[in-house]
């Protein structure tokens, strides 16, 4: 039997980036309907400082807006953005659809922009605005500076969002997404390409990469310079980490590609994933991406950086933007997995209790693994045979009336949902057992087991080939 899998460590985690929704505060559109305007616009962004030449990259904040009623109309309106905190820190660059107003003289001068943006109908969001904003010499590291947009369309105003800037100097390692691979076959190679780009204003001197590839496919090079080890129990591996470190230093500007991202699709692949992240090197990063667990150094050739890149730059550790620094890509197989339930016979008299166990077995070739949406790779309807009674159950199980309605009362009923781990290996097996209380012997009483096609983002039929073996019978006394 497996326990669920719940990949916790940060590369497995996509990085999400992180909106303020600002609801308005709105009168109706109409008498018996009502709307509010949204601004969504970044809690925070970093800026980077110039770098010895005094130049600095141009960072955009883009904002866009939307509203909550789909069935209504909000007219075109105005994205108002007050830059003033920035005004004596950088150049700020308005797109076309944005006038800039300047007010004030002294500490009392304002810098805001206008930015006209469609109506609002069916559309999730409209474009309000992309800003460019480059530091000048007097940005400071560690200055924070606040931007503050409010909205106003038709009868809709915006509550103000606020975006906080920070100005920060170092490496901005960042990695591109790779496409999800699909059509895969057992036994081919699969090529991830890996770009990493350091849009820093200092040079990364040593860079750590991490890498995991789940069960279904494995590493086509070990390399020298990286050290893997295995996820999951030894029999039951979910995938293999790798910890790559790489000495040559990444200057500002530079792009290069890796082949750290070759595999190769075993017999077992199916739906899997390959997960790549990066940041600057440090002791305390790699003890930390370790995280105590025994990691075995690569024999084969060491894995470098592909590219020529600008001169080297004065040195820093700190990442300053991990918004781009994890990346992961899906992996789908041409390949199943035959999923079989398993009933069987108990006996017992008139008041005794028996044990009677549904299982789920995963007759290969394929594993099964949800690692995206982390749906079980099953879920089992299971009916109680007629004269018992359920005395326990297990955990991954609850209970239903028998028209199979939700039923406070999880003992004694009549039928049962129950959901295997999202990850089941070749050959593998979960068992569901249930205690039966016998409360009147009905010779031959069958309870009926079947596993159930609804779960949009793993459904059984999509890989398995045999549906005819998805259902099961539990007998007493037969």
């Amino acid at each position: 039997m497996t326990g669920r899998l719940t990949l916790t460590r940060r590369l497995i985690t996509p990085f999400l980036a992180v909106f303020a929704l600002v609801a308005a505060g709105a009168g109706p559109a109409h008498a018996d309907e009502s709307d509010a305007l949204w601004i969504a616009v970044p809690y925070e962004m970093t800026l980077l400082g110039t770098d010895a030449d005094g130049n600095a990259p141009t960072r955009t904040l883009t904002i866009e807006l939307s509203h909550d009623n789909t069935n209504m109309v909000v007219p075109a309106g105005t994205l108002t953005v007050d830059v003033t905190e920035l005004a004596d820190l950088a150049e700020i660059t308005w797109p076309a659809n944005c006038t800039e107003r300047i007010g004030g003289t002294g500490q009392d001068r304002t810098v805001t922009g206008d930015c006209s943006f469609p109506e609002l109908s069916t559309d999730s969001y409209v474009h309000g605005a992309e800003i460019g904003i480059t530091a000048t010499s007097a940005a400071v590291e560690g200055t924070v500076a606040t931007i503050r947009s409010t909205a106003v369309a038709g009868d809709l105003t915006a509550y103000p969002a606020e975006t906080t800037v920070t100005v920060l100097n170092g490496p901005d390692l960042g990695l591109v997404q790779a496409p999800n691979r699909t059509g895969v076959r057992p036994g081919t190679p699969v090529d991830v390409p890996i770009t990493l780009t350091n849009n820093g204003n200092r040079t990364a001197d040593r860079t750590l990469l991490t890498l995991f590839a789940s069960h279904g496919v494995d590493f086509a090079s070990r390399h020298e310079n990286c050290e893997y080890t295995h996820e999951g129990a030894p029999a039951t591996p979910v995938g293999t980490w790798a910890l790559c470190v790489l000495d040559e230093p990444v200057a500002p500007g530079r792009t290069s590609s890796l082949d750290a991202g070759a595999l190769r699709a075993k017999r077992s692949v199916l739906y899997d994933r390959f997960d790549y992240g990066v940041e600057p090197y440090s002791d305390e990063a790699l003890e930390q991406a370790r995280a105590g667990r025994p990691f075995v150094r690569g024999h084969g050739a060491e894995l470098d950086l592909r590219a020529a890149g600008a001169a080297s730059r004065v040195a820093a550790d700190d990442d300053v933007d991990t918004s781009d620094n994890n990346r992961s890509v899906l992996i789908k197989a041409v390949n199943t997995a035959d999923l079989k339930l398993i009933g069987g016979k108990v006996a017992g008299a008139a008041g005794e209790t028996v044990t009677a166990s549904v299982t789920v077995k995963n007759r290969g070739p394929a594993w099964v693994a949800s690692l995206g949406a982390g749906e079980p790779v099953a879920t089992v309807d299971f009916t109680v045979p007629r004269g018992t009674a359920v005395t326990a159950k297990p955990e991954e199980c609850y209970a239903l009336d028998a028209s199979g309605e939700w039923r406070e009362e999880q003992l004694g009923a009549p039928r049962y949902r129950c959901t295997t781990p999202n990850v089941l290996h070749e050959r593998a097996s979960h068992t569901f057992p249930f205690s039966l209380r016998v409360d009147r012997v009905v010779p031959g009483a069958r309870g009926k087991a079947v596993t159930l096609n609804d779960r949009p983002d793993l459904r059984i039929r999509d890989f398995d080939p045999n549906l005819a073996n998805n259902r099961a019978a539990v007998v007493v006394n037969g």
